[in-house]
């Protein structure tokens, strides 16, 4: 298994692979407890960006082209089954570029998964020139990042940097109009997010030739964390046709 993604555990029998994107400052743990949970029928890959975690010492990449580019290359060597992609906030954005990456190459995903983040192309907020203080204050309103983490010193210092570097990706990212996507796509939100908004991510719609759902779920920008359940419920129904199709179920 390539650096590149954490396997909580391996499942050579799955129809599908869903690979898991974290959104900024996120790490591969966010996505851990969805191993357990979710159907046999789906073996979940999280994408560790480097920077943070065991690739702490690796250089932070803030860039979308060639963090896209080389998640892209780590992919496609497991597209001998179905893919599916989903992506968090930053990572809907990443997922939904290595989901076009993938297209071009021939190897397009099965289904694009894009939660807590406007349609890609539509101008948000910039947090990543915020000094310390301020950008602490971001990320404590959106929820993201544990506040006792961000009070101790020693840890703050360790985090800012990659946080800032993916906002810094957010902030410099370009979306181009082409290629258009042909999968489908279900963007996922939380009803209270102050982050961003159902009707700005109903705009994801205009990116896909193929099928668009949206699914408003309770919560804030973080909805998934206590609305779990509901979230991998929604990812499962998605791709029931693959895994049953993979393990023969009428």
């Amino acid at each position: 298994m390539s650096h590149w993604f954490r396997r909580v555990e391996p499942r050579p029998d799955a129809g599908v692979r869903l690979f898991c994107f974290p959104h900024a400052g996120g790490s591969a743990v966010f996505f851990q407890t969805w191993a357990k949970q979710i159907s046999r029928d789906v073996e979940l890959i999280a994408v560790q960006y480097p920077g943070r975690a065991e690739r702490m010492a690796e250089p932070i990449i803030d860039d979308a082209p060639t963090l896209v580019r080389l998640v892209t290359s780590a992919i496609l060597p497991l597209s001998d089954r179905p893919v599916a992609l989903f992506g968090h906030s930053m990572g809907a954005i990443v997922a939904y570029e290595v989901a076009r990456s993938l297209q071009t190459l021939g190897a397009a995903p099965a289904h694009l998964f894009v939660s807590g983040h406007r349609a890609a192309g539509l101008p948000g907020r910039r947090y990543s020139e915020q000094d310390d203080d301020a950008l602490v204050g971001t990320l404590t309103w959106m929820g993201g990042t544990d506040a006792e983490v961000l009070a101790d010193p020693e840890l703050r210092e360790m985090v800012l940097p990659y946080v800032r570097g993916d906002l810094r990706l957010l902030d410099r990212y370009a979306h181009r109009p082409e290629p258009l996507l042909s999968v489908p796509i279900t963007s996922i939100i939380g009803a209270d997010d102050e982050v961003e908004s159902a009707d700005l991510a109903a705009g994801w719609a205009d990116l896909t030739s193929g099928a668009f759902a949206q699914r408003v779920l309770p919560g804030d920008h973080f909805y998934l964390v206590p609305y779990r359940d509901q979230v991998i419920a929604e990812v499962e129904s998605r791709l029931r046709d693959l895994t049953d199709r993979r393990v023969g179920r009428p």
